[in-house]
């Protein structure tokens, strides 16, 4: 198939920043979007110019790091799909795509379309830990959780960090990512110490990198590629409201 592309390029982040068409042709139906733009940058090499900078890792949907928008949407057109997962066979020949990077004050563009997602690893440096003993691991039974606990722990730990939710949310907010990593902890027994604490800090955090507040869109969980869902938002926010209150602390509707 052929399509026609309008990139996104960025020098680095004090430049202004374009979007520039390219033509790509004979691009086979069973390449990923990530091939595709290999096959765009080995032309562009071959041309003398700067190939399209974008991240990528393992290209099986597992690290996240390969997001940005296509056409408007993370991840692309398909649910629960990373972008080194989004195939071409799920485009028509001829098709026109604008891609860009995520779109967050939060997550300053670096070059074309690798924006420093930095301020996750914060949030997550805030209060994503728990305080037990380290070395051998405790026998499975030591400490009995129950299995649809264990599940929605589960749910939230799948979250792998790509900050689709950020750049899809209208106020660019980091409520479904900061939740997930909160409750993912919170919900078992080994989280309680820090349940709390843990909520009030990685929230903060969240404030602090200049996130917007979330007023339930849910443009989050539909592009989330995991499809996590906007109830974990719910369960942080009762932990954090609670910490505030044992603490006599104003929360940001009081102020």
């Amino acid at each position: 198939m052929n399509l026609t592309l309008h990139v996104w390029r960025q020098k680095g982040p004090a430049d202004e920043g374009r979007m520039v068409q390219y033509e790509v042709k004979d691009v086979s139906e069973h390449a990923s979007f990530l091939e595709m733009l290999d096959v765009l940058n080995q032309q562009l090499i071959g041309r003398g110019e700067e190939p399209v900078a974008f991240e990528h890792d393992c290209r099986e949907g597992i690290c996240g790091s390969c997001g940005f928008m296509i056409n408007g949407d993370a991840h692309g057109p398909m649910p629960g799909t990373t972008v080194c997962q989004l195939h071409m066979r799920h485009f028509k020949d001829g098709d026109v795509l604008h891609i860009e990077p995520w779109r967050s004050r939060a997550f300053p563009v670096l070059k074309d379309l690798v924006v420093d997602r930095g301020a996750f690893d914060r949030i997550i440096q805030a209060g994503g830990f728990i305080s037990v003993a380290t070395g051998e691991a405790p026998e499975a039974n030591l400490i009995p959780v129950p299995k649809p606990v264990a599940d929605r722990a589960m749910d939230a730990a799948q979250c792998i960090g790509c900050g689709a939710c950020v750049a899809q949310c209208p106020n660019g907010a980091a409520s479904l990512f900061t939740s997930a990593k909160v409750s993912h902890l919170n919900l078992l027994p080994q989280g309680q110490p820090e349940r709390f604490d843990r909520a009030l800090s990685m929230v903060e955090a969240m404030d602090r990198e200049g996130f917007g507040y979330c007023s339930n869109h849910a443009e989050c969980e539909a592009v989330c590629p995991k499809e996590i869902s906007i109830d974990f938002i719910a369960r942080m926010n009762r932990d954090y409201l609670k910490a505030k209150a044992q603490r006599g602390m104003k929360t940001p509707l009081q102020t």
